[in-house]
């Protein structure tokens, strides 16, 4: 069988070495949906300002006991738009290029597979890729 070409090197992937950071969730605390440990994830990005940040989900678990029990404050879409603002807010300075993952326990998002890409219709056009 004919064997497949090689990814041509180009500009969009120059030689220099790049910094990727890669995180899972959940990135909440079991007895809250504060985000507390996706802040502390985002202090690491603001201080080792990586190339490409990759967050796999699920960014507010199906499994949450907040969810589960339905003691949210507000609806899912709007927890996790809050928690994209956080992500977007608090890695804007780092220059880093985000790649979110959604994961099927997003109760924000389908859980058909293969999974599409999260909707963003409130995000900036300058932050969207």
């Amino acid at each position: 069988s004919p064997k497949l070409p090689f990814f041509p090197q180009n500009s969009l992937f120059p030689p220099e070495q790049r910094m990727v950071l890669v995180a899972c969730g959940p990135f909440t605390p079991s007895d809250g949906v504060a985000f507390e440990p996706l802040s502390d994830l985002l202090e690491v990005v603001a201080r080792d300002r990586p190339d490409v940040c990759i967050l796999f989900g699920p960014f507010l678990d199906a499994k949450h006991e907040q969810v589960e029990s339905c003691q949210l404050l507000g609806s899912f879409s709007d927890v996790f738009r809050l928690c994209l603002r956080t992500i977007v807010e608090g890695t804007r300075s780092a220059g880093s290029q985000l790649v979110l993952v959604p994961s099927l326990r997003d109760v924000a998002h389908d859980f058909v597979y293969p999974q599409p890409p999260f909707p963003f219709p409130d995000l900036p056009k300058e932050d969207r890729a």
